[in-house]
């Protein structure tokens, strides 16, 4: 297996974990309040683009169950640290409740919009990919996260907010992400063409998906060039 695959893999578990951590921070840009996460979590897209684009839907398929379940053994180590007893003079055990503490809605709304949002931007970059026979790329990233992003925003402020906030406020706060996480993803597409360039001329491969199971829940059989 490729070792720029490793490494863009891991890099896209991590942008995902560290997102879910910094959630919970609140941010203030323009005016508008925003969760700390929204100057990171689009990298995770930018990153499943590149992936799709270059090493195709079935690799990018099985990024995006690693990154599922390492949020779940996150969120699990998470809950059985703090159930720990701490010692009395270890001052800092609240702090790391506050920032730590995740409650099951949030970990639900964030897993589901997480999973439905990245395999919706993987299918449609890919098909988009066959459609404009590999030429266009801005038209892939660009129109694949218009959707992936707006399914994940709609549904992780849905979730985790509704009954909590009023219907003015989640509606404000789903426009508010939605509007940053798209520009964010146009303002780096100079930066997806470069790395996409690059890893395709290095890698010397450039899937197109004619032929691939888009069911998320297929098991591929390895192809002989990654052996």
């Amino acid at each position: 297996m490729s070792n720029l695959f490793v490494l863009i893999s891991g890099l896209f578990v991590s942008t995902l974990l560290l997102s879910n951590i910094i959630a919970g921070q609140l941010i203030l840009i323009d005016q508008w309040v925003l969760p700390g996460a929204v100057i990171l979590f689009p990298i995770a897209y930018i990153l499943g683009d590149v992936i799709t684009e270059v090493y195709g839907y079935d690799k990018n398929r099985v990024v995006i169950w690693t990154g599922f379940i390492a949020n779940i053994l996150m969120v699990a180590v998470f809950a059985v640290l703090l159930k720990l007893p701490t010692p009395e003079f270890f001052q800092a055990a609240d702090a790391y409740y506050t920032v730590l503490y995740m409650t099951p809605r949030i970990v639900g709304a964030s897993l589901i919009a997480y999973l439905l949002g990245s395999f919706c931007n993987s299918y449609i970059l890919s098909k988009l990919k066959i459609l404009t026979a590999g030429r266009y790329l801005w038209v892939r990233t660009i129109g694949s996260t218009i959707v992936g992003e707006a399914l994940d925003t709609i549904l992780f402020i849905s979730i985790a907010f509704y009954g909590i906030q009023p219907l003015a406020i989640i509606g404000q706060m789903i426009l508010a992400q939605y509007v940053f996480k798209l520009g964010y993803e146009i303002l780096a597409t100079p930066i997806t063409y470069f790395i996409t360039g690059k890893l395709k001329r290095y890698e010397q491969i450039d899937v197109f998906d004619q032929h691939t199971n888009f069911n998320p829940l297929a098991l591929s059989k390895p192809q002989k060039d990654w052996l």
